[in-house]
């Protein structure tokens, strides 16, 4: 008999191209009057957009988000809002900017309007993270979960192939792990599917034509479905190595979760296999995690670690990191099985020791 629990998250999305041009009106429906527009260094032109775009509401831009959320650049920008009397946040880019807008929620419980640029989907979840002495932190709090999030594909037209692509891989595994998570439900099963079906149609079609507002239509809704999985099931071992390849080693975000995804579902799918079988139909593959990775081939994505800078002597250290404290995963997870996993994706071997 089938049984199952699911909490609903409680927010305001808004979809479509040209949504944005309603951000005012969403900021002004929670009741806002005073927001801190907080974007990445690279997207502070977009930043000083959305705040001409504000007008009054806007506190100003703080231009200052950083991968994993370094506990400086939080500390920062809490003194910035607390400095400017914002009364809220507007989050303008990737999950880099979100995630520095939820640190100011934990802090001061400012509600946080997210206007997502890329695919991270870190805007549809409460989990929080924080890096401080070369360690990821993370949780989960409603406080840091936005309040709304205004989706605009016509954003997401500049963004660059390499971007657009791991940053769809990024989004993928957080359906992948949510297929086989400890408290998935039918829901999100089937939000799941339809997310990787959805980016992994769009994908190729924005590399030879990044700004098909179509394709970044489809792509920004599977980003949406598959940010959702992420925000109401509990992530495996996936994440738990992405979140110290990068809060240790200070990888890149998406073209780790990149790199890593084909490995960690080859290590998982034969104790998942109704999870294989559903990935599977998403992407047409009888074996999901070698066509996984012969997709980031096709895409042009990053396959090894050693490119995005990691060397082989961290593989044991990771690895010992990742097995320290225990997590539900469907295939055990030994100290051995990740070094060896690890050492695959470093060398960019493919999945599962097959040969290419």
């Amino acid at each position: 008999m089938r049984s199952f629990s699911y909490d609903a998250l409680p927010m305001r999305v808004r979809f479509g191209a040209g949504s944005v041009s309603a951000l005012a009106g969403e900021v002004a429906r929670l009741g806002l009057r005073r927001v801190l527009v907080l974007c990445s260094p690279e997207q502070t032109g977009t930043g000083e957009l959305i705040a001409e775009t504000l007008g009054e509401l806007s506190a100003g831009v703080h231009a200052e988000a950083r991968m994993h959320v370094p506990v400086e650049v939080a500390r920062r920008a809490r003194e910035r809002a607390v400095e400017l009397g914002a009364d809220g946040c507007v989050a303008v880019g990737g999950g880099s900017a979100v995630g520095l807008g939820k640190a100011i929620a934990l802090e001061h419980g400012l509600p946080v309007v997210a206007v997502p640029t890329t695919y991270a989907g870190s805007e549809m979840t409460p989990v929080w993270g924080l890096t401080e002495d070369g360690r990821k932190r993370t949780g989960r709090d409603p406080r840091v979960l936005p309040a709304a999030v205004v989706y605009d594909p016509e954003l997401t037209v500049g963004l660059p192939v390499g971007v657009t692509v791991t940053s769809g891989l990024n989004a993928i595994a957080h359906a992948v792990e949510a297929l086989y998570a400890p408290d998935a439900s039918p829901i999100i099963s089937l939000m799941a599917q339809e997310g990787i079906r959805a980016l992994t149609g769009a994908l190729p079609t924005l590399v030879d034509h990044s700004t098909d507002l179509d394709a970044r239509t489809e792509a920004l809704y599977g980003a949406w479905l598959c940010g959702a999985c992420l925000g109401a099931t509990t992530m495996s071992l996936h994440h738990k190595l992405c979140h110290a390849l990068g809060g240790t080693l200070d990888l890149p975000h998406a073209p780790t979760h990149a790199v890593v995804l084909p490995h960690a579902l080859a290590y998982n799918q034969h104790a998942a296999p109704q999870a294989a079988a559903a990935i599977g139909r998403a992407i047409d593959s009888a074996d999901p995690a070698r066509g996984l990775w012969d997709l980031a081939g096709r895409l042009g994505a990053p396959r090894a670690l050693v490119d995005l800078g990691m060397a082989e002597a961290d593989i044991d250290r990771i690895a010992e990191q990742v097995v320290a404290n225990p997590y539900a995963n469907p295939a055990p997870v030994t100290a051995d099985g990740v070094a060896a996993l690890l050492r695959a994706a470093w060398a960019g071997e493919p999945p599962g020791g097959l040969d290419e």
